[in-house]
């Protein structure tokens, strides 16, 4: 019963003024972007200016949109007065392109990220990513649409005329302090927000229509449908197209999530339809439910009272206008062609554990780790081979759920608890909702890309738990090519004999330059030796007991890491 009263209370408050019309963003086309990132003021408010961050404007950023094979050139000009960084989440790049928490850009200074747009068509996104205020800068608004097409998408009858039939639409919740600032970080997100307009509204043609849902909340779920529960049709989960459309009337949105589906609002015109978030349906253990915590004592501080947490409530009207020329009428049957690597390709599997640093009912207010670690910048978790196929078994050992986001790769979920993923979670990913107590197994290639001098992150997408150390960090290398031999950017530094027999040398000109640690990897990626050096010169690996074959050997100073590929005879 006071679930139904705080809905109905809300749903009465929400929209006895939902006809505020939504702002759609701008549209850069082409090869070549030129982003700037400014602070400003925005009325989310009538009368009342709140102080925010945007792309191009005072919030959000623009919609870029590029097509596969396409060289793009960007330069991010940084005019706020925090260094921030830009991550273009989904997307197949390089380390050095990739815009994670070690590519920064200091006030005043730009970054010229520059790369072929290898993805399928699907629906992306950017935001910053610098350690320990990723929250604070997506909250007060930096965040994008990528849109990527290619002829795969361009040969369906699809909508995809943008703000007419093709709808971009983040949805975010967010806390206000009395005087309208944002505030951040908080777990009283009571307000919902659709592309940064309250009680949106937006117009739709009188056929079927394409939304691009992106939830850009910095906690929470939805459990997305439609509020007189017709059946609408998921087209497309991360990494793009699935291989047929995906019939369904919920479909869970976790943060940094996207889904595009398709609406059929034909003789419907004069009409209204609401988008829903059913949470009532959520069970415990997830933001978003009625408690957070897998067991009811557990408490997240200021989560409570929230008329959005444990209830059904909607995120946006729809108005049905009259239909448009050429206008798309039907649901395709098949859509793109969808190949999952197979689990026989995987030469490894690497087991992950989501843990809280601390027990018992007040553990949702601390720390959550990977591993039993905390993020380091300086320490890479992992060193994985180029073109390794691999498998991550990542379980959940904590009360609360979390989103799992990988850079550099889509991947394929296997299972989850042994179960097959259902429909919505059979096309490409990058972000997994991982239930308490629960193991979700995906299957990946780390194509491409190796080498670079910055690593790839994985991290929990709560910005929260992201932004208190919820993260790890990977690089890729190579097994073929030989890195420059010098340390320190002048010292010589020689590995011999290569090919070995029974073992390593390492010897370093100059004694400045301390070396500490190393490691041997095998082509599958898993450490086969490693040690502390406790000298600077004439230092030796025993090979004795490894087995012949090819090895990559890290080691590094105070300063840099050095990569090198040794055979053992």
């Amino acid at each position: 019963m006071r679930t139904q009263i705080l809905f109905c209370l809300f749903f009465t408050l929400t929209f006895a003024n939902a006809q505020n019309q939504i702002t759609i963003p701008d549209t850069l086309n082409g090869t070549v972007f030129n982003l700037n990132l400014q602070n400003g003021t925005y009325q989310f408010y009538a009368g009342q200016n709140t102080q925010t961050m945007g792309v191009n404007g005072a919030i959000l950023g623009p919609t870029l949109i590029v097509n596969k094979g396409d060289f793009i050139d960007i330069t991010v000009n940084n005019h706020l007065e925090d260094t921030t960084t830009i991550h273009w989440h989904g997307m197949h790049v390089s380390a050095a392109n990739d815009g994670g928490p070690h590519t920064t850009i200091a006030p005043g200074a730009s970054w010229n990220p520059r790369f072929t747009v290898l993805d399928k068509a699907g629906t992306y996104w950017y935001h910053p990513h610098l350690h320990e205020k990723t929250n604070l800068h997506v909250s007060k608004g930096i965040a994008g649409f990528i849109i990527v097409r290619d002829s795969e998408e361009a040969a369906l009858e699809l909508p995809r005329t943008y703000g007419v039939d093709d709808f971009p639409l983040v949805i975010q919740t967010k806390t206000f302090d009395a005087n309208k600032k944002i505030v951040v970080p908080s777990n009283a997100d009571t307000v919902l927000i659709v592309n940064a307009t309250i009680d949106a509204a937006l117009n739709v043609p009188a056929q079927v229509v394409r939304l691009r849902l992106l939830n850009g909340s910095s906690q929470r779920n939805f459990n997305i449908g439609l509020s007189d529960n017709r059946t609408f049709y998921q087209i497309g989960s991360d990494g793009g197209l699935l291989s047929v459309p995906n019939a369904v009337e919920r479909l869970r949105l976790t943060p940094g999530e996207r889904a595009e589906i398709l609406l059929d609002f034909s003789n419907m015109q004069g009409q209204t339809l609401s988008l829903m978030s059913y949470a009532a349906e959520f069970a415990n253990g997830i933001y978003g439910a009625t408690n957070p915590g897998m067991g009811m004592m557990m408490s997240l501080n200021n989560y409570n009272p929230n008329p959005m947490n444990g209830t059904n409530f909607p995120i946006m009207q729809f108005i049905v206008t009259e239909k448009i020329a050429n206008a798309i009428t039907e649901i395709p049957t098949t859509l793109a062609t969808v190949s999952p690597i197979p689990e026989s390709a995987a030469v490894i599997t690497r087991n992950l554990s989501l843990t809280a640093a601390s027990m018992g009912p007040n553990s949702l207010n601390g720390k959550f780790l990977i591993n039993n670690a905390s993020f380091d910048m300086d320490v890479i978790n992992y060193t994985i081979p180029l073109d390794n196929v691999e498998i991550w078994s990542i379980t959940n050992l904590s009360p609360i759920a979390h989103p799992f986001h990988i850079h550099d790769v889509q991947f394929f979920i296997l299972d989850r608890n042994g179960r097959a993923p259902v429909a919505a979670e059979q096309g490409r990913k990058d972000v997994v909702l991982i239930h308490p107590m629960e193991t979700v197994r995906f299957i990946t290639k780390f194509a491409d890309f190796a080498d670079d001098p910055v690593p790839y992150m994985y991290h929990c997408h709560m910005l929260t738990h992201e932004d208190d150390g919820m993260m790890g960090q990977f690089k890729v290398v190579s097994t073929t090519n030989v890195v420059e031999n010098k340390i320190d950017g002048n010292e010589t530094i020689a590995v011999y004999p290569n090919p070995a027999t029974s073992i390593i040398n390492i010897s370093v000109r100059q004694s400045r330059t301390k070396l500490k640690h190393y490691k041997l990897y095998d082509t599958r990626g898993r450490t086969v030796l490693e040690g502390d050096f406790s000298e600077n010169s004439d230092l030796v690996i025993d090979l004795k007991n490894i087995a012949s074959g090819i090895y990559i050997l890290e080691f590094n100073s105070e300063k840099q890491r050095f990569i090198k590929k040794i055979t053992k005879l």
